[in-house]
C-alpha cells in the first residue's frame, strides 16, 4: 500500500495514499484498533449522515454570518452535501470505541470535508479553522447524537411502528367474534374475544409510540452553539440560531430544529438518549410479549395449544424431519433482549458526564442507533411475517371452550363460589364439558345454563 504523509500538531503520520482522511483521523485508526465496529457501520451510518449535515449546515451559517468566504463556504458545503449523501462512508475507519467525546469522529469528518473542498477549490480548507469553525467536538457530537436519533426514529421506527399497529387492527377486526380460552397465570381463564387480545397489543404499542412522539420534539433542540463547555466560546452569538436554521432547510423545512435553552445542560448530560433509550425498552418489552404470546398460541401441534398457525418459513430441525418453528417470533424476542441490554449500556454511559462534558457520547450514539434499528427491523417482520399471516385453528378453540371449567364462574352468583368450585373440579377430572355437569349439579333448566355459560356472551367487552 502507499502511503503519504501528513501533518498535525503531534507530528508527522503515515496516511494510505487514497484516503480522504488526515493525521487526526490516522491517529485514532492506529489508537483504537478495539472492536472492528466502525462508525459507518449499518446501525450508525445516519450518525456520519448527520455529521455531513452540521458540516454543511455550519458552512452556510459561517457564510451569512461573513466568517467565511463564499468560494470556502460552498466548496465546504458541497463536500458536506456528499458526506451526508453517504457518498465517502467507506473513509470514516473509525472504531465506536475511541475517545469519549467523539473528537476523533468529528475530526475525521472535518479532514475528509476539507480534503474534497480542497480539491474542489484547488485552494487549501483547514479542517480545524475552516470546516470546524464555530464549532467543538463537545458540541458536534451530541449534536449528531440527536439528529441521526430523529432521522431513524422518523424514517425507520415510527413507520414500522405505524404499519404494525395497522396489521395487527386489521386482523383484530378479521378475528373478531372468534371466541377463545383466556387464560391467566398460564392457566384456563374466562373466554374472551380473540380481537380483544390483539387490541391490547395494538394499545400497548399505540402508548408506546404516543411517548416516541413527544420525545421525537426533544430530539429537535439542539446543543451546536455551545462549542467546549457549553459557553460558546469562539462561537459567534448568532451561530447556533444561524444554525438551526440551516439544518431545518436541509430537511426541507420538514422538521422544526432549534437552539437548546441550555447548552451545558446539553454538553454535560445525556438526558434525551436515557428517555429515548428507555421507551426504546418498552417497546421491547412490549414486542417480546407479543412475541411470546405468539409462540404459545402457535405451539404444538399436538401436544401444546395450537390455537393458531404461524406461516411456515423455514425447516425447523436439522434432525426432526417435518418440524417447523416460530422463528420470526423468536428473532424478535432476541432483537428485544438485545435492546433492553442496550439500555443498560446508555444508562450507565450517561453517568459519565463529569462536570461540563459526558465522555462516553460514541457508544452513546451507537447503541442508541442500533436499538432504533433493531427495533425497526423487527417490528416490520413480525408485521408482514407473523401478524399478518397467521391463520386461527377455530376447531381447537372450540374444543377447550366446550372443555373449560373456568366458565362455572358466571354461576357464581346464582349458587355460590364454593358449589362452582366443586362442579370446576368435577368437570375437570372427569373431563366432561362445564355445562354438562353443572346440569348435573344444580336445580336450573339447562336451557338457563347455556344462556349463562355461553362463552360468547362471556367474552362480551363490558365497558
Amino acid at each position: 500500500m502507499k502511503y503519504r504523509i501528513e501533518k498535525d500538531s503531534l507530528g508527522e503520520v503515515k496516511v494510505p495514499a487514497k484516503a480522504l482522511w488526515g493525521a487526526q483521523t490516522q491517529r485514532a485508526v492506529n489508537n483504537f484498533p478495539i472492536s472492528g465496529i466502525k462508525m459507518d457501520f449499518p446501525f450508525t451510518k445516519s450518525f456520519v449522515s448527520a455529521l455531513g449535515f452540521i458540516k454543511d449546515a455550519a458552512a452556510k451559517s459561517n457564510l451569512r454570518l461573513k466568517l467565511l468566504s463564499n468560494k470556502k463556504a460552498r466548496a465546504i458545503s458541497k463536500a458536506a452535501k456528499e458526506v451526508w449523501q453517504e457518498k465517502h462512508h467507506d473513509q470514516f475507519p473509525i472504531d465506536v470505541f475511541q475517545t469519549g467525546s467523539g473528537t476523533s469522529s468529528n475530526m475525521n469528518a472535518n479532514e475528509v470535508i476539507a480534503n474534497l473542498a480542497s480539491k474542489n477549490l484547488k485552494e487549501k480548507v483547514s479542517p480545524n479553522d475552516d470546516v470546524n469553525m464555530c464549532q467543538s467536538s463537545n458540541d458536534v457530537i451530541p449534536t449528531a447524537i440527536k439528529i441521526s436519533a430523529h432521522m431513524d426514529l422518523t424514517k425507520k421506527l415510527l413507520p414500522a411502528l405505524n404499519s404494525l399497529i395497522d396489521e395487527i387492527d386489521t386482523k383484530a377486526k378479521k378475528i373478531e367474534g372468534t371466541i377463545k380460552t383466556g387464560r391467566t397465570h398460564l392457566m384456563d381463564a374466562m373466554p374472551i374475544d380473540f380481537s380483544e387480545e390483539l387490541t391490547a397489543w395494538s394499545s400497548q404499542l399505540s402508548t408506546s409510540k404516543e411517548t416516541l412522539l413527544t420525545l421525537e420534539k426533544k430530539l429537535l433542540e439542539l446543543p451546536q452553539g455551545g462549542t467546549a463547555v457549553g459557553s460558546g466560546i469562539n462561537a459567534h452569538k448568532k451561530f447556533s440560531k444561524f444554525f438551526s436554521e440551516e439544518i431545518s432547510k436541509l430537511f426541507k423545512g420538514k422538521y422544526k430544529f432549534v437552539p437548546s435553552k441550555n447548552f451545558y445542560h446539553e454538553l454535560s448530560s445525556q438526558d434525551s438518549s436515557v428517555q429515548l433509550s428507555g421507551e426504546l425498552k418498552n417497546l421491547a418489552v412490549v414486542l417480546m410479549k407479543i412475541s411470546n404470546d405468539l409462540r404459545w398460541m402457535n405451539s404444538g401441534p399436538l401436544t401444546g395449544l395450537s390455537e393458531i398457525e404461524l406461516q411456515a418459513l423455514q425447516p425447523g430441525s436439522s434432525i426432526m424431519p417435518g418440524k417447523v418453528n416460530p422463528v420470526i417470533p423468536e428473532a424478535v424476542a432476541m432483537a428485544s433482549a438485545d435492546v433492553i441490554g442496550n439500555d443498560v449500556t446508555i444508562t450507565v454511559a450517561a453517568q459519565s458526564g463529569s462536570f461540563q462534558l459526558n465522555v462516553m457520547l460514541p457508544l452513546i450514539a451507537y447503541n442508541l442507533l442500533k436499538s432504533i434499528n433493531l427495533l425497526s427491523g423487527s417490528i416490520n417482520a413480525l408485521s408482514k411475517k407473523a401478524i399478518k399471516t397467521f391463520k386461527v385453528n377455530n376447531k381447537n378453540l372450540e374444543i377447550a371452550l366446550s372443555k373449560n371449567p373456568i366458565l362455572v364462574t358466571a354461576l357464581n352468583p346464582i349458587i355460590g363460589y364454593e358449589k362452582a368450585a366443586l362442579i370446576a373440579k368435577k368437570a375437570y377430572k372427569e373431563n366432561r364439558p362445564i355445562i354438562d355437569v353443572a346440569s348435573e349439579e344444580v336445580d336450573l333448566p339447562r336451557s338457563r345454563l347455556e344462556k349463562l355459560l355461553n362463552p360468547e356472551t362471556l367474552a362480551k367487552s363490558r365497558k
